[in-house]
């Protein structure tokens, strides 16, 4: 006797409800702290594949953007089960170029839930786990920095039982932007290697982006970072030659899926 297998992700079941995520959309509200800054291009190259390019302007620029997300699929159950729909999570974003264009890559990203990670293997993120903490914004001070001048908010980022990277931003007035590197639609490459380990069996590059979008004010601010050393990442590899900006800004956004750019060979 066979059973037709259910759920969008493994283990895919009988019924379906062991499914480690849900079909898209995805729906997500957040709140986003963002750090932009310049390192050698060189650095940015090198963690570039085929077919992609350096972005033929202001190519050594880098976004590390730390997210305290609430996410949930288009049924909304999850938001009434939390454990399922908060997570929080740090990525590192560089500019590219394909034929011609101009796309942002997560080249970095770790995150604090195993549904997050689920989601990232079908989008091409290169997600990991890590330990993220993020100052949150309350309605009232007592125990909150606010929105507005002098609000000042702290962010962490640790894997591995190591301490990767720490940033301050202390807000200063309202921004037009959120920043320009994580601004572009995403190229990134699936793959799903061989099962003895010989190259891909799968491989193609994908473009992505929210299929809706919504922002609240922006914030700028004055910033300081760390990055510091491991012996199992390599962030630091991405070093801080100049500070561009801080940013903070509340958001929502639904991703529902994208578009294949390129299949790619799998010898």
């Amino acid at each position: 006797m066979t059973h037709d297998m259910q759920g969008f992700f493994f283990p895919r079941t009988a019924t379906g409800r062991s499914s480690l995520i849900p079909a898209p959309p995805w729906s997500y509200s957040g709140d986003l702290l963002t750090v932009e800054y310049r390192t050698d291009p060189a650095r940015v190259a090198e963690l570039l594949p085929a077919p992609l390019e350096l972005a033929p302007e202001d190519p050594g620029a880098v976004a590390l953007i730390w997210a305290d997300w609430q996410s949930c699929s288009s049924s909304r159950e999850e938001l009434l089960d939390p454990v399922r729909s908060q997570y929080k999570e740090c990525f590192v974003v560089v500019r590219c170029s394909f034929e011609g264009q101009t796309y942002s890559r997560c080249v970095y990203i770790w995150v604090d839930k195993d549904f997050a990670i689920a989601r990232g293997i079908h989008q091409g993120y290169p997600k990991k786990l890590g330990s993220m903490w993020q100052t949150r914004p309350m309605a009232f001070p007592h125990a909150s920095p606010q929105l507005a001048p002098g609000g000042a908010f702290g962010a962490t980022l640790a894997a591995g039982d190591r301490r990767l990277a720490d940033a301050v931003l202390t807000l200063t007035g309202p921004s037009d932007t959120n920043g320009f590197v994580n601004g572009h639609p995403m190229a990134h490459h699936r793959v799903y290697p061989d099962i003895a380990g010989h190259g891909d069996a799968y491989a193609e590059l994908i473009e992505s982006g929210g299929a809706e979008f919504e922002g609240g004010q922006a914030w700028q601010g004055d910033v300081e970072l760390n990055l510091y050393d491991s012996p199992t990442e390599e962030l630091s590899r991405l070093s801080v030659e100049e500070i561009i900006g801080g940013y903070y800004r509340q958001v929502g956004v639904v991703w529902n899926g994208g578009r294949t750019l390129a299949r790619l060979s799998t010898d």
